[in-house]
């Protein structure tokens, strides 16, 4: 989110400093009689052609009309020309819903209007169509703005036909591929402002040289450029004397006038040079998320008096001042994640009076916050330590001055005592991983709503009852008060909270039923209750009345009853985890209807979160995988698992489950489950961990399983499952505990060997075909099924004739008949016959 507010900045910048008086424009937009020319006016109709206007935007865009008097339209009011094309999408606003938004394709219509010296398209989508090559003959053209329109394809070279543009803007079009050079833009020699942001220009040779020729550029930004030094090794080099060459990407465009330096999100290497300092003028330097190492020193700042946003995050510097050291400036916007400061909270710090925001989470702060800190600025709306080792209390945290919707975050550090009392108007807070205790009651001391949105307070030694008081919090999106020491029934009151999309209350001591109030929480994607003593049956209203539901935990309580058939209804539901309680029944073949979990994830849906304010707020789980406990956060929204071990579960594997494609885990495991393994089972392409260990479960293990190629975790034991274990790759490399406890199963990995293992010449139990014997040699009565009954017959025959032997084989053989006899010499013959034949 930190980037897309830089994105915001940008933009605002452009507004500012993009408009008619400051670029040079020259137009005459007074009322005017004269009326738009035919030609460019169906040129414009045309172009509307090729639009899809979905909210009516271009209404006025009728034949019968004047055009100069169309939504987005300027012209000349001596010529009737049309000079002005401005139709910016208020999606760049966040605004829900949209007004102005267009789709389709940028007709090379447009060619007719070669008097056009302002076109802006951006926030619009034209999704995949190509770049527009033609508006390279607009030579006409000051003002170009195709941002964020998701056009394809490469920067044509007929750029450099636009020798009068003022400002292009190409930035925020992923779909745009790798330009293989700028030739194009050394033409452009009255650009001010350029913005190529997400432009790959990880190929381009010397690009630095091509900047350097604009000799009147004033604002530069190359974000997210795949930009670094194995390209451009005179950039950001090592050694002092070859690092002033970055002057020609910054401190030689116009030096004396550079406002904005902004690289940030690419991949350069080595230090920033000191010469940076030079620019007297530079009020942005922007170089965040860059791989840029080495010391910063005060040297870097001498001359930069009107520096006013600094963003030097996710680097690893190292910023070593003096401790008396004053900066020459006063900062609005400090932004130092991920930077080295030193272990004493910086002192510089204590001159600067106007920011609002400040992020010096990850910094390597080993000290108290002083007391002199909390007199800041009444504009602080950002305060970012998380991630330091700052300890002592918070007792002067109640009397900062905060700015109205203040975003505070002081995770993951080594805070104690109490929580101090916090005021009405902060909208976010974390206080997560940290050592604080005692109870929460601060939380009932406004009695009129407060503006809080997100409250974490997860991972501390706090204890109580959870306060009666949410009826005043009712905004909150996100609450997280998991792994502490809080006791009693979850309040009926938190059914206030119809805001809430995320709800965490696992690992305390909570006790009694999950109260009915919650079927108000409409909006809930997570609620985790997992690891408390709650009681009474799973309450049905929760597949009927939380709809949005993502995860579901409810994993180690004393809950009983059946499964609910309403469960079914949660469609969106990718985590479902009621393990370890008591529940009985069977598991209902609706279980299928579970949908997100057949259904593949798009990669972007990694993470499962909620945009809040500035900052999103990036869900997490707890989940047992593989046996063992990992939190899950990054690739939260691609797990896929259901548990319901644990419990006293009874019948047959659904096998509508395996319609489930997508599972990743399934655990079934410590119940009284029965019956043969669904020979379906197969259809789980996905899962990698199934465990259906310590149940009742009898026959072969289906063959299908082999197919299940990313399976690494599989444990079957404790069954009464038999026959030869499935060969494949995946199962015979499993360790042989997945199988134990089953006496009846044999082959690899089983040290027990089957029969057809051990005799492969007498037994083939699965009736595969033996090349050595030839079809012919069957004359369609001695079958295989003879020989193995006549083999048998001679077996017993043989040791009843050892037995006879031993009591007397004179004597025996003495009264035989004579067709015994005979038949005694056909079976020894069949005996030798066999021996030659290898079945």
């Amino acid at each position: 989110m930190r980037a897309c507010y830089l994105q915001f900045l940008l933009l605002l910048g452009v507004l500012l400093s993009c408009n008619a008086t400051k670029l040079g424009f020259s137009f005459d937009l007074r009322d005017s009689k004269v009326r738009c020319v035919e030609e460019e006016r169906q040129a414009l109709l045309q172009f509307k052609q090729h639009l899809v206007d979905h909210y009516h935007w271009l209404s006025s865009w009728s034949s019968d009309e004047d055009c100069c008097k169309w939504e987005g339209i300027k012209c000349s009011n001596k010529t009737g020309h049309v000079v002005m094309l401005d139709l910016q999408s208020d999606y760049w606003h966040y605004r829900e819903p949209a007004t102005t938004y267009l789709e389709g394709e940028i007709s090379s219509s447009l060619l007719g209007l070669q008097y056009l010296t302002y076109l802006d398209l951006s926030y619009n989508s034209f999704s995949g169509k190509p770049f527009p090559n033609f508006l390279g003959s607009l030579t006409r053209l000051q003002y170009l703005n195709l941002s964020s329109t998701n056009i394809a394809g490469a920067i044509p070279q007929q750029f450099g036909n636009l020798s009068r543009l003022i400002s292009l803007d190409l930035s925020w079009n992923y779909d745009l591929t790798e330009a293989h050079n700028l030739d194009w833009l050394i033409h452009l020699s009255s650009l001010t402002y350029l913005d190529m942001s997400s432009v790959n220009l990880s190929r381009v040779v010397n690009w630095p040289n091509k900047v350097m020729m604009l000799h009147s550029l004033t604002h530069l930004s190359l974000r997210d450029c795949s930009l670094s030094t194995l390209t451009t090794p005179q950039l950001l080099s090592i050694n002092a004397s070859t690092s002033s060459q970055l002057l020609f990407l910054d401190l030689s465009i116009n030096y004396d006038l550079m406002e904005n330096f902004q690289i940030s999100n690419n991949r350069f290497t080595g230090p920033l040079p000191e010469s940076i300092g030079n620019l007297s003028n530079l009020k942005t330097l922007a170089v965040y998320n860059s791989s840029l190492t080495g010391v910063i020193h005060e040297a870097h700042f001498s001359n930069l008096i009107k520096l006013k946003e600094l963003y030097l995050g996710l680097n690893s510097l190292i910023l070593r001042f003096g401790d008396d050291w004053v900066p020459p400036f006063q900062l609005d916007f400090i932004s130092l994640s991920s930077c080295r400061l030193g272990s004493a909270f910086p002192k510089w710090l204590q001159s600067q009076k106007n920011y609002y925001w400040l992020d010096i989470s990850d910094a390597g702060i080993f000290d108290i916050i002083p007391a002199w800190f909390w007199d800041f600025s009444f504009r602080l709306s950002y305060l970012y330590m998380s991630n330091n080792q700052l300890h002592g209390n918070l007792s002067d945290f109640s009397s900062a001055r905060f700015n109205e919707f203040a975003f505070i975050d002081l995770s993951t550090n080594h805070f104690d005592g109490s929580i101090p009392h916090f005021l009405s108007n902060v909208s976010s807070l974390d206080l997560s991983n940290n050592r604080f205790s005692g109870p929460i009651s601060f939380l009932c001391e406004h009695i009129t709503p407060t503006l809080l949105e997100s409250l974490n307070l997860s991972n501390n030694t706090l204890s109580g009852e959870l306060p009666d008081c949410w009826t005043y919090i009712r905004d909150l999106i996100v609450l997280n008060l998991a792994n502490n020491n809080f006791y009693g029934k979850i309040p009926d009151s938190m059914g206030s909270l119809v805001s809430v999309q995320f709800l965490h209350l696992s690992n305390n001591g909570l006790v009694g039923k999950i109260p009915t109030s919650l079927k108000k929480c409409s909006e809930l994607i997570t609620i985790d209750l997992g690891a408390n003593n709650l009681s009474g049956t799973i309450p049905p209203w929760i597949g009927d009345s939380l709809p949005n539901l993502v995860i579901l935990n409810l994993r180690s309580n004393q809950l009983y009853g059946t499964f609910p058939l309403s469960l079914c209804h949660l469609s969106y539901i990718q985590i479902l985890d009621i393990s370890l309680n008591k529940i009985e029944g069977t598991i209902p073949e609706c279980i299928s209807n579970l949908t997100a979990m057949s259904r593949t994830m798009d990669t972007m849906s990694s993470a499962i979160y909620a945009y809040n304010g500035s900052r999103s707020y990036e869900d997490y789980a707890f989940l047992v995988w593989k046996g063992r406990v990992f939190v899950f956060k990054n690739t939260l929204g691609l797990v896929k698992m259901i548990d319901l071990s644990n419990n006293k579960l009874h019948g047959e594997i659904p096998e509508g489950i395996t319609n489930l494609t997508e599972l990743i885990a399934l655990n079934l495991s410590r119940n009284n489950l029965s019956g043969l393994i669904t020979p379906k089972i197969g259809l789980l392409r996905n899962v990698e961990s199934l465990d259906l260990s310590r149940n009742q479960f009898y026959g072969e293990i289906p063959m299908s399983i082999s197919n299940l190629s990313f399976l690494n975790q599989l444990d079957l034991s404790a069954n009464d499952l038999s026959g030869k274990i499935p060969t494949g790759t995946q199962i015979q490399s499993l360790d042989a505990s997945a199988f134990l406890g089953n006496p009846k199963l044999c082959g690899s990995p089983l040290p027990n060997k089957c029969i057809d293992d051990l005799h492969p010449s007498f037994i083939n139990t699965r009736g595969d075909k033996n090349h050595n014997v030839k079809e012919n040699d069957n004359d369609g009565f001695i079958t295989k099924g003879f020989y193995v009954a006549a083999t048998l017959g001679f077996i017993g025959g043989f040791w009843g004739v050892c037995f006879l032997s031993v009591l007397n084989i004179r004597y025996i053989m003495k009264h035989l008949t004579s067709n015994a006899r005979m038949m005694l010499h056909v079976a020894a013959a069949l005996c030798i016959s066999l021996c030659k034949v290898k079945l």
